[in-house]
């Protein structure tokens, strides 16, 4: 009867442990280190950033050029687990899972979608990592239903963000849905967004009308592709 319990304590108490386990494929919000992270890449210090960035995420890296000892994944995927909401380093571990054609690139701890998750799982209220998923999750086939919940999640979470109104209003345009194209757009250019590529293309296709201000200088004729205005975009 003994051994019969002990066998039966011990089934209790790995199952919990199992089940945990497949709560969060995606890892633990842990750092490396005890005393080092996770951050918020919009309230870190310079120093926490320097101090991953000068070693793992440099030039070469964010052009997904070389690492210093590592693959660019490895170097990428240290930097994100560090700061999970580290905006240019989940742009380009998109670019590269996209580049190798590998959902989980050469050297990376987890998969772009678990970056994803685990970004999401750190700070539930960034409307801007919501729009760098919508705009991986637009490159990937059959998924644009999905990439449009994530821009809508990110103005709920953001309403006052003119860089993810802009976007959005870029994702509409390409749909041909002009009149949710003109509101996002409209709101972007309210909130003081500086590039008028889309305003210009509305204007091209006869749906814009016109009364916004117009003395904003044409600083923006290329808006085909979304990734070109989140690189440096703030809460």
């Amino acid at each position: 009867m003994k051994t019969l319990s002990g066998i039966a304590l011990l089934i209790v108490l790995v199952v919990p442990i199992n089940l945990q386990a497949k709560a969060t494929p995606c890892g633990a919000l842990r750092s490396y280190g005890e005393h080092f992270g996770p951050f918020d890449y919009r309230t870190a210090t310079q120093e926490q950033l320097n101090l991953v960035e000068s070693q793992h995420f440099t030039e070469n890296v964010r052009q997904l050029e070389s690492g210093n000892d590592a693959f660019v994944g490895g170097e990428i995927s240290y930097t994100l687990v560090v700061f999970p909401n580290h905006y240019p380093a989940l742009q380009a571990m998109t670019k590269l899972s996209l580049r190798e054609k590998d959902v989980r690139p050469l050297g990376s701890q987890y998969s772009v979608e678990c970056f994803f998750d685990r970004a999401i799982r750190f700070k539930p209220g960034d409307g801007i990592v919501r729009m760098i998923y919508a705009n991986y999750l637009l490159k990937l086939k059959g998924r644009s239903d999905e990439a449009i919940e994530q821009y809508h999640e990110a103005v709920r979470l953001q309403p006052e963000n003119a860089n993810i109104n802009y976007n959005l209003g870029l994702l509409y345009l390409k749909k041909k849905d002009y009149g949710k194209s003109v509101i996002y757009a409209k709101k972007a250019y309210e909130l003081g967004f500086p590039l008028t590529g889309l305003r210009n293309k509305l204007k091209k296709a006869g749906k814009w009308d016109g009364k916004l201000d117009e003395n904003t200088e044409d600083l923006d004729e290329n808006t085909e592709d979304l990734d070109e205005n989140t690189e440096d975009a703030g809460s």
